[in-house]
């Protein structure tokens, strides 16, 4: 846990270089966070950060005021989502952000299946719309389209999960050499994930230039 105030003076200290937002707010460097305490953390820091509080500090507290509660306030924002708290994880872990090109312009192998299936569905229905094909048939293939990439998120989803709960105990028993090999799977699912919320961004794009031709 940090200290926020001068244990000997109880002056707010300066932010200065920073990088943990769990430290930060006081909570274990865990993926399975009770969102109550969180929230609990979060108006506490913030009571006790407001600035109407440094009003006729000097300076210097007020302005450790200012930056520590825009700090708190990147710190909830990144902790509250199971997603983002990962990524801040694998930060602070030293490993690299899931948002390489790596996972946008290559295929994860796990997903090559999907991907080859959906381009030739996506091409098929493209070139009935350009025929004139009807559609609201057109729509139904498209929604058809997107069950399986919906199933592959809801999979990739429970993985994340059992991902996070496996690092949480890993940390609890100290086992360093197996932390890393999660940490490692945690930022493929990621990849993954990415790749296959572009996926379906691709679906909803075909799906809107669809109702964009039905109304003109």
């Amino acid at each position: 846990m940090d200290e926020h105030f001068c244990p000997q003076c109880s002056r707010i200290l300066a932010l200065g270089r920073h990088g943990d937002f769990f430290a930060f707010l006081g909570l274990p460097r865990r993926l399975v966070i009770d969102q109550a305490q969180l929230e609990r953390r979060f108006r506490d820091l913030s009571r006790q950060f407001h600035p109407d509080y440094f009003y006729n500090a000097s300076p210097t507290e007020r302005l450790a005021s200012l930056e520590r509660s825009s700090y708190l306030n990147d710190a909830y924002r990144a902790l509250r989502n199971p997603i983002s708290r990962i990524e801040h994880l694998l930060a602070i872990e030293g490993l690299p952000p899931a948002k390489s090109d790596e996972g946008t312009a290559k295929v994860p192998p796990s997903l090559l299946e999907e991907v080859f299936e959906l381009n030739e569905q996506l091409d098929e229905i493209r070139e009935s719309r350009e025929s004139g094909a009807d559609p609201a048939a057109l729509r139904e293939r498209l929604e058809s389209a997107r069950k399986p990439i919906d199933l592959k998120r809801e999979e990739h989803e429970r993985e994340v999960e059992a991902l996070s709960a496996r690092w949480d105990q890993q940390q609890a028993e100290g086992a360093a050499s197996d932390r890393r090999a999660t940490l490692d799977a945690l930022r493929e699912r990621l990849l993954e994930r990415n790749y296959i919320n572009n996926l379906l961004a691709t679906i909803d794009r075909e799906v809107a230039s669809l109702e964009a031709q039905t109304r003109t």
